[in-house]
């Protein structure tokens, strides 16, 4: 799932589109009885090696991943960022000759 982010100014301007005012009110359908009530208790914000590393690390808690595995083949684990897999599906990238080839 791809994340994008909107401004302040972008998110009263798609709620002024519907006829809202805030966020609240979107979602006013939802009991109060099903919602949090207070603030989400999450890190400051981290680059994305530092977030594989601490996904990493709760998963190294799995006793499961401490046994061999001989899964992938010999394809070893390596780091791309995700945002290269943003890029190579832009249009821009593919050639009128090969349009299925990066």
């Amino acid at each position: 799932m791809r994340y994008i982010p909107n401004s302040p100014e972008e998110r009263a301007e798609m709620l002024a589109a519907i006829g809202l005012k805030s966020a609240d009110e979107l979602f006013r359908s939802i009991p109060k009885a099903v919602q949090l009530g207070r603030s989400l208790e999450i890190t400051e914000p981290l680059a994305e090696p530092e977030v594989i590393a601490a996904m990493e690390d709760m998963a190294a808690k799995n006793t499961a991943s401490q046994k061999p595995s001989f899964l992938g083949a010999g394809v070893y684990s390596h780091y791309s960022p995700t945002v290269v897999d943003h890029l190579i599906q832009r249009s821009e990238f593919f050639t009128s000759y090969t349009p299925y080839q990066p």
